[in-house]
């Protein structure tokens, strides 16, 4: 799915080399930072980020750097919408009121494209600023090397390693009621989903009616066998693209970045997203992606695909009536292609504006975020989260935590996640293609006919070339 330049061939050494441990000189000490911040003390940068759980406890240790460093930190969290918008207008119009601004992988083809993001090679190569304890082979491979690379120039270090997993209600799959009535009507033992067509026998079989049985309790209101996003925008597009059709062995583009959706394999992955609908909400198609988690939190689905993220949010004591009870699992595969397994996933850079005018101060705060020690800080912090690097997974936090399954498939997701191909018109893309996946959810359209239409709009806004930027 992705395109493959990256200028770090030692990076991709023996996996030992993930996780080794740095040698002394490489070891950078705490005054590492305050000595390389010192001819920019007092300088005031802007940093643009999500609010999600994760930047809301890295908030915390911001304080830490302006400290450390002498440079003040205006450090803005707006939501996920807002972040796109505002980031991407400010960018593009050259006036540089932020200095950083945080870009889902999906929104660097069209900087890139426009030219507004600065490359970081040179700011890298300077010993005065470059942390060299840094130990870049300690990022989780693939979502970094593809996410914050192109032409052979860096943009920046990964930050947020965004990742959907499958959630599921622990307490009604273990069941001993359900569990006999599943066997007895699909033949097989109930349990979390490994393949797309259990995912699909789950939620026709807990979909239910207001006064039948659930769990041996008769519902106050219906319940539904799944919940997905489906709002026209958001990620609606993403999770049908990666976790159903790349899974059922189609794509939207080739390997040389053409148009490729009108494949059997797509519409059979359409067929199956239209069947899961009818097993979902009937406001399916207002849900985005914090809708999702709010609605598994509210104890009305079985079961979901979701960011990992937003789960963090969801399933703690005092938030959700159901928390302890969910389990949680790597994205279902299609039944006989688990070998090539797919799990969508948006990792994402804090990038130099190209119109900053405090470059080098911005530079090391985003590599500061990156370090190990602030990332050992931040899990440590947030009781959890979701790693950047390799290291991570040893943490107490997460290696010792109550909830395993839910890092253990993060885990599944970060090692064969990518981030998407980079093109000038993703945004155009994605929205006309998020239009298609929710009529085909509404069966408004066939999956025939919405492969075709997807192929149509494709090859229209891409003229009839690559859809992807050439490397």
């Amino acid at each position: 799915m992705m395109r493959k330049t990256w200028c770090f061939a030692a990076a991709l050494a023996a996996t030992t080399a993930l996780v080794a441990p740095l040698t002394s000189a490489a070891r950078a000490d705490d005054s590492f930072y305050a000595e390389a911040g010192k001819p920019y003390a007092g300088t005031t940068i802007r940093v643009l980020d999500e609010i999600t759980p994760l930047q809301e406890t890295l908030s915390k240790i911001v304080p830490d750097f302006e400290k450390e460093t002498g440079i003040k930190v205006e450090w803005e969290l707006l939501n996920h919408f807002e972040v796109i918008n505002k980031g991407q207008a400010d960018m593009l119009s050259g006036r540089g009121h932020y200095d950083a601004i945080m870009l889902h992988g999906a929104q660097l083809g069209p900087m890139l494209s426009a030219g507004v993001i600065m490359p970081l090679d040179k700011f890298v190569a300077d010993p005065k600023l470059s942390d060299p304890g840094m130990n870049v082979a300690d990022f989780i491979a693939t979502p970094y090397k593809t996410t914050a690379f192109f032409e052979g120039k860096q943009y920046g270090f990964i930050n947020w390693n965004y990742n959907h997993v499958y959630w599921a209600r622990e307490d009604l799959l273990s069941n001993p009621e359900e569990m006999a009535a599943f066997k007895a009507k699909y033949g097989y033992d109930l349990g979390p989903a490994k393949t797309i067509e259990q995912m699909r026998d789950i939620a026709e079989f807990f979909t239910r009616k207001k006064g039948e049985k659930l769990a041996g309790k008769p519902l106050e209101s219906d319940f539904y066998g799944i919940v997905l996003e489906g709002i026209k925008g958001g990620s609606t597009f993403s999770n049908l693209w990666v976790n159903f059709i790349e899974n059922y062995g189609g794509d939207l583009l080739d390997d040389k970045g053409m148009p490729n959706f009108d494949t059997p394999q797509v519409v059979a992955a359409l067929k199956m997203w239209r069947e899961l609908w009818t097993f979902a909400p009937p406001g399916i198609a207002e849900y985005s992606l914090v809708d999702v988690p709010t609605v598994m939190g509210n104890g009305i689905a079985a079961q979901s695909l979701a960011w990992s993220d937003f789960v963090l949010g969801i399933d703690k004591p005092g938030v959700s009536p159901y928390a302890g009870k969910f389990i949680y699992g790597p994205i279902p595969a299609k039944a006989g292609n688990e070998a090539h397994r797919h799990a969508d996933a948006e990792p994402s850079v804090t990038v130099i504006n190209a119109a900053s005018e405090h470059p080098e101060a911005t530079f090391l705060f985003l590599e500061w975020l990156a370090s190990k020690k602030q990332q050992d800080k931040l899990i440590e912090m947030g009781e959890g989260g979701v790693p950047i690097r390799e290291s991570s997974w040893a943490l107490p936090a997460i290696k010792d935590s109550e909830n395993p399954t839910l890092f253990a498939a993060m885990k599944s997701s970060l090692d064969v996640a990518k981030a998407r191909p980079k093109m000038e018109k993703y945004p155009e893309i994605i929205d006309a293609m998020s239009g298609i996946a929710q009529e085909v959810g509404l069966g408004q359209m066939t999956p025939e006919q919405g492969a075709k239409e997807g192929q149509a709009i494709l090859v229209k806004l891409c003229g009839g070339k690559s859809c992807t930027l050439p490397e």
